[in-house]
């Protein structure tokens, strides 16, 4: 099971803040280190003020050496999709190839408003032609141009650079959807990710991408499968509550929706987690100032894991 570290830095936090939570996941040796893509704290003041997704993974590339590195995810609101592709791949060439991106639809029309970002009522489709853009432009051989005639977006003869240094930039696309995300999984992405489901509904929606992949003729073991989830823990009740008080949440919700409590709570809820077909986990840390929470995580809970 991958275990990644995923971070909310809009609540307030600062570059600086940022490396030192990214280069912690580095040293203690998690899998990965993802960020929300958000301009507008949900609650709080959020001082010192947002910090741009892709702009912070750049300083990230150069500043680390061996962890995976993405955003979960981008809204398709904030950038046009042949920026996008530029910015990864800049973004994957800068850190010789740790890139993934999360793409969705965006949520949260507060920041829109906030900064001036425009909020369509519909925002799948766009969802849709970004995904196959983004692709598009990197799998378009060296030398040859792309053209995209869509809805909402329209591209004439881009020469498709740069390219990734990866051969193919993992993609994430996630969400609770029935139909419509599972068949965009299956069509696009490298990973499926369920953030903070119910427990019990991850088998039947993990079933659900399986069987999208194999209407259109794609092996569903191709893909990863994901949640994200908050994570809360300590060495004994106290200081499991004291740090459930300082991101703001009662311990008993933190144990029925998260991965919370004890070292041994947590190890519990990641096997139980893997008999559902989860192979990776994004661990929401929300305290970026609590670095020993990581050290806590990695030496207590990853030895225990199979």
């Amino acid at each position: 099971m991958r275990l990644r570290i995923f971070t909310e830095p809009q609540q307030g936090a600062s570059y600086d803040d940022i490396l030192a939570v990214a280069q912690a996941t580095e040293t203690l040796g998690f899998d990965a280190f993802f960020r929300s893509d958000h301009y507008l704290a949900m609650g709080g003041s959020g001082l010192p003020g947002p910090t741009d997704a892709w702009t912070t993974l750049a300083g990230l590339a150069r500043e680390t050496s061996r962890i995976r590195l993405g955003t979960l995810v981008s809204s398709v609101t904030y950038r046009a999709p042949g920026i996008l592709a530029i910015q990864v791949a800049q973004v994957d060439q800068m850190s010789g190839g740790r890139v993934e991106l999360g793409l969705g639809t965006g949520w949260f029309e507060e920041e829109h408003l906030a900064y001036g970002i425009p909020f369509p009522a519909k925002r799948f489709g766009m969802l849709e032609e970004q995904l196959e853009i983004v692709t598009g432009l990197w799998e378009t051989p060296v030398g040859d141009r792309h053209n995209f005639a869509g809805e909402h977006y329209t591209l004439v003869d881009s020469p498709a650079l740069p390219k990734p240094a990866q051969a193919r930039v993992p993609v994430i696309v996630g969400g609770g959807g029935a139909k419509r995300t599972p068949a965009l999984a299956a069509r696009f992405a490298t990973e499926f990710n369920l953030p903070f489901p119910e427990f019990a509904d991850v088998p039947g929606k993990f079933a659900g991408v399986r069987a999208a992949c194999t209407a259109i003729g794609r092996d569903p073991g191709e893909l990863h499968y994901s949640v994200a989830l908050i994570a809360v823990a300590g060495r004994d009740e106290a200081e499991f509550a004291r740090r459930a008080a300082a991101v703001g949440r009662e311990p008993a919700e933190l144990r029925e929706h998260g991965l919370a409590g004890t070292a041994a709570e947590v190890v519990d809820r990641l096997g139980a987690l893997a008999e559902a077909g989860v192979d990776t986990v994004y661990l929401q840390i929300m305290d970026l100032a609590d670095l020993d929470h990581l050290d806590f995580i990695a030496r207590e809970v990853v030895p225990q894991l199979p």
